[in-house]
């Protein structure tokens, strides 16, 4: 596994809950990280049907436009009842046209499992797939899976997407509920994240 020797990293996300949270994950390593949109870059389309394959697809367009190392995310919530969907749909569940309303895609979410009367618990697992891409082109895959179940109604106003029809695995809050710091110390994310921490910054 090759290790990360620079000092700046370039996360390949728009999305800016994601990348408050890679900024606090990777702030105890004294890297510098700048965002896609600070750094001018467009969204790639993301033509795959799996998590590895649009990550990529996001570090390669960021390292190829900047010619910095790259860190991409491609993450969603799979639920069993609906045969793993969304899936890598997760963000296009929240599409309108006019940005993305993730309270349309919870809703459309909750509608689904009731119109097929998903018996309780509705289990669900948040999945992230981190790529760390380097000028060279080689690149270094980290998951990280978060088990839970989906609840209604919604629950809390932190965090970003699903987090508040999210319920971690033996908790009793939403992760819409929990403090940052909380999320940050179990979310799918940081999970993968400590992969990638003991493997290529180890």
């Amino acid at each position: 596994m090759r290790r990360f020797e620079g000092q700046r990293l370039l996360i390949a996300t728009h999305n800016a809950g994601k990348l408050d949270e890679m900024r606090a994950l990777l702030a105890p390593r004294g890297i510098e990280v700048i965002g896609a949109a600070e750094a001018g870059l467009s969204e790639p389309v993301e033509t795959e049907d799996n998590f590895v394959g649009n990550a990529r697809i996001k570090a390669r367009a960021a390292v190829s436009a900047t010619g910095l190392p790259a860190l991409s995310d491609d993450s969603g919530i799979s639920i069993d009842a609906l045969d793993g969907a969304p899936g890598v749909y997760t963000a296009d569940w929240a599409e309108t046209g006019n940005g993305r309303d993730f309270g349309m895609a919870m809703q459309r979410t909750w509608d689904e499992l009731e119109a097929i009367s998903a018996p309780e618990p509705r289990n669900a697992q948040f999945r992230c797939t981190l790529v760390l891409m380097w000028p060279d082109g080689h690149d270094e895959v980290f998951e990280g899976v978060l088990p839970g179940r989906v609840v209604w109604p919604p629950r809390g106003a932190e965090g970003h997407g699903y987090d508040p029809i999210f319920m971690p695995e033996s908790h009793e809050l939403t992760l819409g509920e929990m403090s940052a710091d909380q999320k940050n110390t179990l979310s799918h994310r940081a999970r993968a994240v400590a992969k990638m921490m003991a493997g290529s910054f180890a």
